[in-house]
């Protein structure tokens, strides 16, 4: 009852109190179970009440996640200045009964990116997230980066990528994480983006096409295209092309592509039903942006389900997502009707958040 006290965790429920010889502990993911130190077994029920638990809820506030050199679990309370190895968070655990079907979903629209990464520890993985200084790019390179993993924030404009590294810096200051130039409507901006990433010589697990463009007036880029296909696109299918090797290489990886809904409301095809290359890329003449947005997104998972059927036999799987219906961010800034009614929209829309799912618990062991 000491170390329980000493955890706080000493108002226990007697039902829970464990026989003598047998230690409550928690995995890196957040499921509870049971060792036996008598026997030097482990086990995910209850000795007693043979109920499977989980760990509900963040760790509470000034409380940070360590592992030791034996690869243990331990947890450190900055504000007191302690150590334990018990998770303070045991005292809200709740029951989990794999048994029992639920019609009840597990996320929603009001999940946030951090619940969906609670108890994961990608500590040695390295992502890459275009347009991560802003939006849903953002949150997600803060999430994965306050869960251990080396995020690169692929940025056009450096000024705010640096303030985007400062708040997750500020949030969390052991955090790896840094901001790297890629503008995707410039086709060598992409090629120096990837030689620089490659000259790190490191891994690259996930990497998520995140930036985008809507409701631009019509415009062409340097390379001679209309801008929203080039930087929705284009600009990131080039990417994945350059950086496909090591990809890989880092195999089990992975490609996120951020899509729309909106794919479904456009084609690509003459009336004869062939492709149309000149829907992608339009004259001024034939431009409408919200048709433009379409299009490229239509590109998006075409591509992305194109790269998963090419790579996921190399270990590498991709994945196109539609992040919500009406999701309020800065995306519509380019034209002041869009605003409006994003605006309107706002109380109906998602949060800024990435979903993301989480892996089945690994057996843990005894350790003395």
């Amino acid at each position: 009852m000491a170390a329980l006290r000493y955890a706080g965790l000493d108002d226990t429920d007697s039902e829970d109190e464990l026989p003598p010889g047998w230690e409550q502990r928690t995995t890196k993911d957040g499921w509870v179970y049971y060792a036996n130190h008598t026997e030097e077994k482990t086990q995910w029920e209850h000795p007693k009440t043979g109920k499977r638990k989980r760990i509900a809820g963040d760790l509470p506030y000034g409380w940070e996640q360590e592992t030791d050199e034996n690869g243990q679990v331990f947890f450190v309370d900055h504000i007191n200045k302690r150590t334990t190895y018990l998770d303070p968070r045991l005292a809200f655990t709740v029951d989990d009964n794999p048994t029992k079907p639920t019609s009840r979903q597990r996320y929603d629209s009001s999940t946030t990116a951090m619940e969906i990464l609670q108890g994961r520890d990608f500590t040695g993985q390295v992502v890459v997230v275009t347009g991560a200084n802003s939006g849903i790019g953002f949150e997600t390179a803060k999430s994965f980066a306050l869960h251990g993993a080396h995020v690169i924030l692929a940025c056009r404009n450096m000024t705010r990528a640096n303030e985007a590294v400062s708040r997750i810096l500020g949030e969390w200051h052991k955090a790896k994480v840094e901001a790297m130039t890629l503008d995707l409507a410039l086709l060598r901006s992409v090629q120096h983006f990837a030689q620089a990433f490659k000259a790190k010589n490191v891994s690259l697990h996930v990497l998520v096409c995140n930036a985008g463009a809507f409701a631009l007036p019509w415009s062409l880029t340097k390379d001679g295209l209309e801008t929203t296909f080039q930087v929705n696109h284009l600009g990131h299918f080039y990417l994945v092309q350059l950086l496909q090797d090591v990809l890989c290489r880092s195999a089990p990886a992975r490609v996120v592509v951020v899509s729309s809904e909106s794919h479904r409301f456009t084609d690509i095809n003459d009336s004869s039903g062939k492709l149309d290359f000149s829907r992608l890329s339009p004259s001024k003449n034939d431009y409408w942006a919200m048709l433009a947005y379409n299009r490229s997104k239509l590109c998006n998972i075409l591509f992305s389900n194109e790269l998963h059927r090419r790579l996921s036999p190399r270990g590498v799987t991709s994945n196109a997502v539609h992040p919500g219906n009406m999701l309020y961010s800065s995306i519509h800034r380019n034209w002041w009707v869009y605003t409006l009614l994003f605006t309107l929209a706002r109380p109906f829309t998602k949060s800024m958040v990435s979903e993301w799912l989480l892996s089945p618990p690994q057996t843990p062991s005894v350790r003395s």
